[in-house]
């Protein structure tokens, strides 16, 4: 194929060799040279979900799988670093928009550099990892639907339903077999799906009317994503069952909101209360006083407080996860 993007093999990375069942074409590649330092897993590793996420691998060597349902279709990008340069292989119908989105993908368009550390903290985990960036992937839905299903119950119950509903109503992705990918189901696919079955995965009614309500007008969802983030909220928070804090989850994956601060989590208060003033049972209004300095760069701020280390030890039980499908 002529331009940029040509067939050729896939970059080399720790991939069993197992021979496919059906013969699976020639990628689609990509070279991007990011200007500054760039750790695909600091950058990419808020999209997977749970370490047995049907979209998402990451192998051993660093270099990531995932599958996403683009604009163009089903489309499952793999990437690695080589030194300073990304390599890049994409299959499926949505490859080639998985190739142009590359570097927007890994935070091309972010701006680290507007970051001014303000606590000392900060400051020397802001040098530490210098290859951190904000990740953009511009397809909202992906993002919008695992946030709902984490409101309000433990990871492994989020992570357990969307494995489950994934596998179940997704398709294999395109690309080499022995990958396991799945691409998540179309907005029709979604809003198809029996009730009983959600509640085998175990979520609720709540989430999955609020899932269901996104997906009638997924257009409308998608269309944040090249919104500035306050018209994006309102976008998003329209929807009954969307409020702040399933927002800002889901805008800074699609958006890369730098100022997209986390507002109603269980945790996410006292460990910047803890980080920044000591006090592991501060509530939102804290955490927003404290990072005020920040502003346009509060979730950036919060990123960086996570990758510290210098986070409160648990002093309570964990939530309790619940069995919806037995009740």
């Amino acid at each position: 194929m002529a331009g940029r993007f040509a067939p050729r093999s896939a970059p080399r990375a720790a991939v069993p060799h197992q021979a496919a069942a059906t013969p699976v074409p020639a990628p689609l590649t990509r070279d991007w040279t990011p200007t500054g330092p760039l750790d695909l897993r600091l950058v990419l590793g808020p999209l997977r979900r749970g370490p047995a996420d049907p979209t998402f691998r990451m192998s051993a060597d660093g270099s990531v799988r995932r599958a996403s349902r683009t604009p163009a279709g089903p489309g499952t990008l793999h990437v690695v670093a080589r030194d300073s340069r990304i390599e890049a292989a994409a299959w499926g119908p949505g490859a080639s928009w998985l190739l142009d989105q590359l570097p927007t993908l890994l935070g091309a368009s972010d701006e680290p550099e507007a970051f001014t550390p303000r606590h000392r903290l900060l400051a020397l985990t802001h040098h530490r990892r210098p290859g951190l960036r904000l990740l953009r992937t511009g397809l909202v839905l992906e993002s919008l639907i695992p946030s709902v299903l984490e409101q309000k119950v433990t990871t492994d119950e989020a992570y357990r339903a969307w494995r489950l509903l994934v596998r179940t109503y997704g398709e294999p992705a395109p690309g080499p077999q022995e990958y396991g990918l799945y691409v998540m189901p179309d907005a029709r696919t979604w809003s198809l799906i029996p009730s009983w079955e959600w509640h085998r995965a175990g979520v609720d009614s709540k989430r999955s009317a609020t899932i269901l309500r996104a997906v009638r007008v997924a257009r409308r969802m998608e269309e944040a994503s090249a919104m500035d983030l306050p018209e994006a909220m309102t976008r998003l928070q329209a929807i009954p069952g969307i409020g702040p804090w399933t927002a800002a989850e889901t805008l800074q994956r699609a958006n890369g909101a730098a100022d997209a601060v986390t507002v109603g989590d269980l945790h996410l208060p006292g460990i910047v209360g803890h980080a920044l003033a000591g006090n592991r049972n501060a509530g939102d209004e804290e955490m927003l006083t404290l990072l005020a300095p920040y502003e346009g760069q509060r979730h950036r701020a919060t990123r960086l407080i996570m990758l510290s280390d210098n986070t409160p030890s648990r002093r309570a039980p964990r939530m309790q996860p619940r069995n919806i499908a037995r009740l």
